[in-house]
């Protein structure tokens, strides 16, 4: 059964605001080096709502690959470099990967007495994500995002988001989480969630733009791009990622300042020679 998601089918989401101090959102990266995307991917996506939910790595997750996901950068973060060395404090060899017969690690060949990690995390980071799918999924995902089965992460488990997580319609109804509309159209309607000291850093330049113009990027069969993060199962014996396509668009939204009658944010280079 494929799990590529319908372009748009579903007509409402479920919102998320994925803000945290860190964030990494892991590719192909592995052993002594982890980088982390621009952006949540899917397979980090669709592993928070399984742990959500509970689910063992093992577990079945092909109702989650045909989700319709969407998202949003709010706020891009700062690339942090994380810079690790490992030794013994014994002076020992450290061990390799390969084990004896019996099961006991082998010191590694020839000997290496210092291990060098880095690991990479976006800081101050924040995302929107909607959510695709009909309403009776929703409400049981939203259900388990409220009451998470298993801690909830920004792709690392030392990664813990901060509130809100859930985005509602209307604050006032909390319980209330599902938005109407296709991804492309909720992602258009969500409240700009940058940090006020973020949107204030933007109220202060002397060219304030009339729009705030976000990068969003949606599950798109027919998309010109291509990522390599839709994973096909978690089960760490059998684990392996395909391919998915995706469209890029942007998400216009008004600023946080009273843009009425501001003229700074147009350049106009022939009013400084009078014509």
């Amino acid at each position: 059964m494929s799990t590529e998601p319908a372009a748009e089918a579903p007509s409402c989401c479920l919102v998320l605001r994925l803000a945290g101090p860190l964030q990494s959102w892991g590719g192909s990266s592995m052993f002594n080096r982890r980088d982390t995307g621009t952006e949540p991917t899917k397979s980090g996506l669709v592993g928070l709502l399984a742990a959500a939910q509970g689910r063992r790595r093992a577990d079945p997750i092909e109702d989650l690959l045909a989700l319709v996901f969407g998202v949003r950068t709010d706020q891009p973060g700062v690339l942090l470099r994380d810079y690790h060395t490992v030794s013994d404090y014994r002076g020992r060899p450290l061990p390799s990967a390969s084990v004896t017969g019996k099961g006991v690690q082998k010191p590694t060949s020839p000997a290496k007495y210092t291990g060098v990690t880095e690991r990479f995390y976006l800081q101050d980071a924040v995302f929107v994500v909607a959510i695709g799918a009909s309403e009776p999924v929703l409400t049981t995902l939203g259900d388990a995002l409220r009451h998470p089965a298993f801690p909830l992460a920004l792709g690392r488990r030392a990664c813990p988001p901060t509130q809100p997580f859930v985005l509602t319609p209307d604050p006032a109804q909390r319980e209330e989480a599902i938005w109407p509309g296709t991804v492309r159209e909720v992602l258009q309607k969500v409240s700009w969630q940058a940090s006020d000291s973020h949107k204030e850093k933007l109220s202060r330049r002397r060219e304030r733009p009339r729009t705030i113009d976000l990068p969003i990027t949606v599950d798109d069969p027919d998309g010109d791009d291509v990522r390599m993060d839709l994973p096909r199962t978690f089960d760490p014996l059998n684990r392996s990622f395909t391919s998915r396509r995706v469209s890029q668009r942007w998400a216009h939204l008004p600023p946080p300042y009273d843009a009425t009658g501001d003229d700074t944010g147009t350049h106009d280079p022939f009013a400084l020679l009078g014509w």
